[in-house]
């Protein structure tokens, strides 16, 4: 029986003598003693200080506090991130929050703004305040500590997990290596239940080791708790002390880090800033312990969450990044392990480090404006840190978002704040190459519209009053978003923005998105989701222009080309240029498939009469709809550079951002115009689960006999393995499903409309009365198809009936395509 995850005594603090301003105490302590007293804690650390005098004798200062002016930023663009904060506490997206901005080894900035809390009691917010960092866990814990256990020879990066933790091999997993863990391409899941908790660290750790993965390794990015968690008892494996004693002992207490570590004492409890509280039967809010459910049942120690820490200290660690593994005489790590960890790396969909991000879709909070050499990381509770050797710069962002009622959003301001920073710098300029070693490589070169928009000048938008329409996909190769981009861009006037499905931010899945501002900008954000689908004559008055800068999926029922669709009819209607700045089709240019929709089946989820999967990009999609509809619009469509039709997106070396909250992967992408065909049915396709698109499932489908059927199709490029699951939202919420993953195994030769559809057939002959088959047709759009189908034929009769019209379409896109 291994021992637990993590211990539940206090470790990991020295707490500082000198005074600290008063406040008032905001909630009582949690009641759970530490298993160690005081004076234990204190030898113990007496002890370990006589057994490393080198340490000891070698802790680090406070990062001296300089003028903005010292550190070559501008104070007077730097005091702009008052004014952004200022907006979030008035829109009240968190109570309060401390800023740190560190530059040439000084800190330029560090300042507190609203509250610690707000109930029961207002009580000001104060920069030593203690903070939950919940996933900053991950980098500056538990990736630092494998990191050093590297260095000394005894982990590599590319052992199996299972050499040093022979009982995580089961289901496959013996082959998932560090590397894999640290960078999110293990394949395990995001989370496993909470059920599997209740019973204690060592039942959590037996049950983890039982998990299947739902990829293999190497091929699917999935953010995942689970595999640090693992990180966190390998490090307890391999060292022989707890994740908590083993990063005090190597990392914080070398650094004088004193108030950073797990399980805060009370005199670091006092200071720290409250969440929600744990459930509604809890009378207490949670209060320096950690927040995370699992990390809490696993005795506050885990290696995915439970770091508490103050701006100061992190400042310590992040100069300590910057100055390639040392500070103040003081060495953390060697200079090529820094550069190790912090190296770009490709992943699906982006780019990540080693337990840090570079570029993902998690990386909102990254400033817009930093260097390609930036790397960071985001915490739930609502932290983040950047560190961007390129600038010599690192930010700071410390909330508690989730206080007091568990709403708050952040991480858009962090990045504002971020980019912020970086545009204060008096003598902006990236540090040379050769003055860093091994800079991360260079990506394939694809230039997106903006891209080529912003290298050209914006000259197609000259002189122009310009509205624009995007999301959070919309921004350029470095990070900048597009709203940016155009307000900032000369002799050009960006007056107006609109939103599509799923809001400014993408991150809202409901009937009705409303309207919002946008922070970069200060415009007002009109939803084309909300009370009207198009723009009105009034949103329109005084513009010349219409631009559309966001990523389609390729999917004719993806809604964001049909609000590009109905811009241009109105667009056209009010005599406006129209200019598409276009982006890749990240499922690909060349395959097409699918019935054609039905004339007169026209709506918000089918356009224009498309196949399923059209294989065009929103810029000729836009030529086609200007052509096809007689619009007789100015249309411009900014090409892409360096895109071929024959390229998914993770061969982009553009970083993939989710455009709508369960499109996560490249993989549900590839899935989703198969497999989404099938969700206007009485069927789960895993929205509520962590892998959307890749399960379909019901509580009436006996998931095994669905699977060996499949089997026997001879489906080519995917694998099918029953499963259970139950969603936590949307169809079939909070009850057992039974039903198929499906697991691709070569993207080349798989064809997901073909897969939807043999699905759809078989589930119509075993389940005539059980699945409600009428309501396929509603994404399906053909009339034929849908005939086809409950007359219980085969699906390559069904494909056969679709053929026609589909030869007909391949003709009629020809003269719309821009790429080869």
């Amino acid at each position: 029986m291994p021992k637990p995850l993590g211990p539940p005594e206090r470790v990991g603090w020295v707490e500082r003598s000198e005074p600290h301003r008063s406040s008032p105490r905001q909630s009582p302590p949690p009641t759970r003693p530490p298993i160690l007293s005081s004076a234990a804690v204190g030898l113990s650390l007496l002890l370990w200080a006589a057994c490393r005098p080198s340490l000891a004798a070698a802790t680090a200062p406070e990062l001296p506090v300089a003028r903005p002016e010292q550190a070559g930023m501008d104070p007077g663009k730097l005091a702009r991130i008052d004014q952004a904060v200022a907006e979030a506490l008035q829109a009240k997206r968190m109570p309060g929050c401390v800023v740190a901005i560190g530059r040439r080894g000084k800190l330029a900035m560090l300042r507190a703004y609203g509250h610690r809390q707000v109930l029961p009691e207002p009580v000001a917010m104060t920069a030593d305040t203690v903070f939950d960092l919940a996933s900053l866990t991950k980098p500056i814990a538990t990736a630092t500590s494998v990191m050093i256990l590297v260095e000394r020879g005894k982990l590599r990066l590319d052992d199996p997990v299972a050499r040093h933790l022979g009982e995580f091999a089961p289901h496959g997993k013996d082959r998932i290596t560090i590397a894999d863990l640290l960078t999110h391409q293990g394949g395990l899941i995001a989370d496993n239940s909470l059920k599997d908790y209740l019973d204690g660290p060592s039942k959590a750790w037996e049950r983890i080791c039982q998990l299947e993965p739902s990829a293999a390794p190497g091929t699917k990015f999935i953010y995942s708790d689970v595999g640090f968690i693992v990180l966190g008892e390998l490090v307890r494996k391999v060292s022989g002390r707890s994740l908590a004693e083993f990063a005090r002992e190597h990392v914080f207490g070398p650094l004088a880090m004193t108030e950073t570590g797990f399980l805060p004492g009370e005199g670091l409890r006092r200071r720290a800033a409250p969440a929600e509280k744990r459930d509604k039967a809890d009378t207490r809010w949670i209060c320096g312990e950690v927040h995370d459910p699992r990390a809490y049942r696993l005795g506050g120690v885990a290696g995915h969450a439970g770091l508490f820490s103050t701006a100061n200290d992190l400042a310590l660690y992040a100069q300590m990044m910057l100055g390639e593994g040392q500070y103040a005489g003081v060495r953390v790590l060697r200079a090529e392990t820094v550069a190790e960890m912090t190296k770009a790396r490709q992943v699906p969909g982006g780019l990540r480090g080693l337990g840090w991000d570079v570029r993902t879709g998690y990386s909102s909070n990254r400033g817009g404006s930093f260097s390609p050499r930036a790397f960071g990381h985001g915490g739930f509770t609502g932290t983040s840190l950047w560190i961007d050797p390129g600038l010599d710069l690192f930010v700071i962002f410390l909330s508690n978002r989730l206080h007091p009622d568990g709403k708050g959003v952040v991480n858009p301001l962090a990045g504002r704040i971020g980019a912020l920073a970086a545009d204060s710098l008096a003598d902006k300029q990236p540090v040379p190459p050769e003055a860093k070693p091994d800079k991360p490589p260079v990506p394939p070169r694809v230039l997106t519209g903006i891209d080529v928009l912003r290298r050209d000048g914006f000259r197609v938008l000259a002189g122009r009053k310009v509205g624009l329409i995007t999301n959070h996909t919309g921004i350029g190769r470095d990070g900048t978003t597009t709203a940016r981009l155009l307000h900032q861009a000369p002799g050009v006037a960006l007056a107006a923005l609109f939103s599509p499905e799923h809001g400014f931010q993408g991150k809202l899945d409901t009937s009705h998105v409303p309207d919002v501002r946008d922070p970069e900008t200060g415009l007002a954000v009109v939803s084309l989701y909300g009370k009207t689908r198009r723009p009105t004559a009034e949103m329109l008055r005084g513009l010349d222009t219409l631009v559309f800068d966001v990523q389609d999926i390729g999917a004719r029922f993806y809604t964001y080309v049909s609000t590009m669709g109905y811009a241009m009819q109105v667009a056209a209607e009010h005599k406006l240029r129209f200019v598409v700045l276009d982006r890749p089709n990240p499922i690909g240019g060349v395959e097409v498939a699918g019935p054609v929709l039905d004339a007169g089946r026209e709506s918000f989820v089918g356009f224009h009469r498309l196949p399923l999967r059209h294989g065009m990009t929103a810029g000729e999609l836009a030529r086609m709809f200007n052509d096809e509809l007689h619009l007789k619009l100015d249309l411009h469509v900014v090409r892409i550079e360096g895109w071929r039709r024959s390229e998914l997106f993770d061969a982009t070396g553009l970083a993939w951002i989710n455009p709508s909250p369960n499109m996560r992967s490249l993989t549900e992408a590839i899935l989703y115009p198969g497999i989404g065909l099938l969700e206007t049915t009485n069927l789960s396709v895993g929205r509520g689960t962590a892998t959307p698109f890749e399960v379909v499932g019901a509580p009436w489908l006996d998931g095994r006999r669905l699977a060996e059927k499949l089997h026997r199709a001879g489906l080519a490029g995917v694998r099918f393995e029953p499963v259970e699951f139950t969603p936590d939202s949307s169809v079939f919420a909070n009850k057992r499903c039974s039903g198929v993953r499906l697991a691709l195994v070569d993207r080349r030769t798989f064809e997901p409309v073909r897969t939807g559809i043999t699905i759809a057939c078989l589930l119509r002959a075993d389940y005539p009365t059980a699945w409600e088959a009428k309501k396929y047709d509603r994404l399906l759009g053909n009339a034929k198809a849908l005939e086809a189908l409950l007359a219980g034929k085969s699906a390559g009769d069904v494909e056969a009936g679709w053929q026609p019209d589909l030869k007909e379409f391949l003709k009629r896109r020809a003269k719309y395509l821009l790429y080869e």
